[in-house]
């Protein structure tokens, strides 16, 4: 019985390895089968798809700039019923090992190669951030974890909650799974309950006070699934996903009362120019789906924003809105590395407490297990603790690199077995702003968060810390890792000697919890603002003062929903697809 049982499981694992090496050397085949709309943007042709009545030249119902978490599940909804345009500036997920795969989540941050996933990019604050540059947007780069919006989340931004509660659902059915707990998480969970964040809620996506597990859209096999992954839902004939197509800026027709948005400038993988254009229908709509650093830098190139700053970089005005890129905010977040005496699997964010007092408490484990991460470093930072990003290559002095070698040698090898508690605050007041530094879409804009600038904040962060090392110093979490009880003072000083951003370090300095949570802030990739409802967008979301004109992501939200935003983004762009369907087109819609 034990050989046929070990036969079965040899069976499975080859059958596993097969089809996921497969799956990689044939995923061009495969997405092209499956995804027979998505073509590389050299391939477009004004005169190859749908038209206008009035004209021969190539023009669509809509055109959505941006392939990312809301702009996919929102191409997918509109062409059940129009001609759809998806712009994309990255390339597709499907082939890209480091994105599909959890055991390399940490190398795909790391790589900031041009043709990477992922884009890196440093606040003025000092802290090291990325951007996706990929068809599925950050459900491509991002930690996986998978929740809803709490309720009054929903009330404040004036969603129709019956619609919400239809939308999660078409997304979670098509790639969200639940998770298999990893030893670290779990015990992360006793750890959370002994502090007394409770209830435990179990697995659920709601977001409820207490200790739960969440979603994933990592699968039992470690395998990623993406927000591109929802296009197969769309009617492939209505729709055209162009991918290497980097938008410039949105048309205009400046001859009437209102500025209406005629198509977009784009270039391909080549750097050819391209134009593609809207039908006349007073319906149809350029959308913006960039994310909060794209999407304000996109308006900005496009003429809308503050008249002095378009003015500074000679850029041609189109309409003045002194709010763009305002508001920025980003939810703060601090690690306490816990060492442990067991080997530890690899985990990414599964078990979440939600405090009352405004903080969130998660955890992951063995980031830098494999050895490609110990024994090499992509750039001048890799997956020691923490953040998971790269210095500028303007930064990499040759004392810089010396600095950071040698802090890598002292490293004991043991660091790479354990795991971090995270602590974040949810909601900071704390808000920056975004401004353009050329005229060059490829740039990244120069973005502050101002984290910690408001006392509040503040803090919460330490209430926070606080209570992270109670969850480590707690005895079932001890228990778990073989470990006596640390002090917080040696917590504390190990984490903050780590290269984690480029903020200047005060190590030894531990007591004083204020200075610990500026010292290490780090970001957990839950920027957003710019294009905020009622200053810059409508509350159906078209931008203000334009015809033709919206903004579906999360550069519109003044806060970031639930614990983490993936969840409200994707079901964001399937919600605003529906409403725009329904509104043009009423039962007829069919969704």
């Amino acid at each position: 019985m034990a050989a046929f049982v070990g036969a079965v499981k040899l069976f499975l694992c080859l059958a596993l390895w097969l089809n996921t090496l497969s799956s990689l050397q044939g995923a061009k085949d495969f997405y092209e089968f499956r995804y027979p709309f998505i073509k590389r943007a050299s391939s477009f042709s004004s005169s190859s798809s749908f038209s206008s009545s009035n004209t021969d030249e190539v023009s669509y119902d809509y055109i959505i700039v941006g392939g990312g978490t809301a702009g996919c599940p929102l191409a997918a909804t509109l062409s059940r019923n129009f001609s759809v345009l998806l712009l994309e500036r990255g390339g597709v997920p499907f082939s890209n090992a480091n994105v599909s795969f959890l055991s390399n989540f940490h190398i795909a941050l790391a790589d900031t190669s041009p043709s990477s996933a992922s884009q890196p990019f440093v606040s003025t604050d000092g802290v090291l951030n990325a951007r996706a540059r990929v068809l599925g947007g950050g459900t491509c780069i991002n930690a996986g974890f998978y929740t809803r919006a709490n309720s009054d989340f929903i009330r404040r931004v004036g969603w129709d909650a019956r619609l919400v509660n239809e939308s999660y659902p078409w997304v979670e059915k098509q790639i969200v799974h639940q998770p298999k707990l990893a030893g670290w998480q779990d015990a992360f969970k006793d750890g959370l309950l002994d502090v007394g964040v409770a209830p435990y809620n179990g697995f659920t996506y709601d977001h409820i006070y207490g200790t739960k597990v969440g979603g994933t859209i990592f699968d039992r096999f470690g395998r990623r699934h993406t927000a591109a992954e929802l296009l197969a839902t769309a009617n492939p004939k209505m729709l055209t996903v162009l991918v290497y197509a980097t938008v410039q800026k949105v048309l205009f027709d400046k001859t009437g009362k209102r500025p209406r948005a005629m198509g977009v400038i784009f270039k391909d993988e080549n750097g050819n120019q391209h134009q593609a254009f809207l039908t006349n229908s007073r319906r149809s709509e350029v959308i913006l789906s960039c994310g909060a650093i794209g999407t304000p830098q996109m308006l900005m190139l496009s003429g809308i924003g503050p008249k002095a700053e378009l003015e500074k970089l000679n850029i041609s005005m189109v309409l003045h809105n002194e709010f763009v890129g305002k508001g920025m905010a980003d939810n703060p977040m601090n690690s306490v590395f816990v060492p442990t005496n067991r080997p530890v699997e690899q985990s990414l964010i599964q078990t979440v407490g939600i405090t009352k007092m405004g903080v969130y408490i998660e955890a992951s484990s063995g980031f830098g297990q494999s050895q490609d991460s110990i024994r090499c470093h992509h750039g001048i930072l890799s997956a020691e603790i923490g953040q998971l990003s790269t210095i500028p290559p303007k930064q990499r002095t040759p004392e810089a690199i010396q600095a950071f070698l040698k802090r890598k040698r002292d490293l004991p090898h043991e660091a790479f077995k354990g795991g971090f508690i995270l602590e974040k605050i949810a909601s900071p007041i704390s808000t920056g702003h975004l401004n353009l530094v050329n005229t060059n879409i490829d740039d990244n804009p120069s973005v502050t968060f101002n984290y910690f600038g408001h006392p509040h904040d503040l803090q919460r962060c330490v209430d926070g810390i606080r209570m992270a090392a109670k969850v480590i110093q707690s005895d079932r979490f001890t228990n778990f890792t073989k470990c006596d009880k640390p002090t917080v003072e040696k917590l504390l000083n190990m984490s903050v000697k780590a290269n984690i951003n480029l903020i200047p370090k005060h190590t030894n300095d531990t007591k004083f919890l204020q200075q610990f949570c500026k010292d290490t802030v780090i970001t957990i990739w839950h920027y957003h603002g710019g294009c905020h409802v009622g200053k810059v967008v409508h509350p159906d979301h078209r931008v203000l003062g334009t015809n033709r004109l919206r903004i579906v992501d999360g550069s519109t939200f003044s806060e970031s929903p639930g614990t983490n935003p993936q969840g409200t983004v994707l079901m964001m762009g399937r919600y605003m697809g529906v409403k725009i369907l329904r509104r043009r087109l009423g039962r007829a819609a069919g969704v």
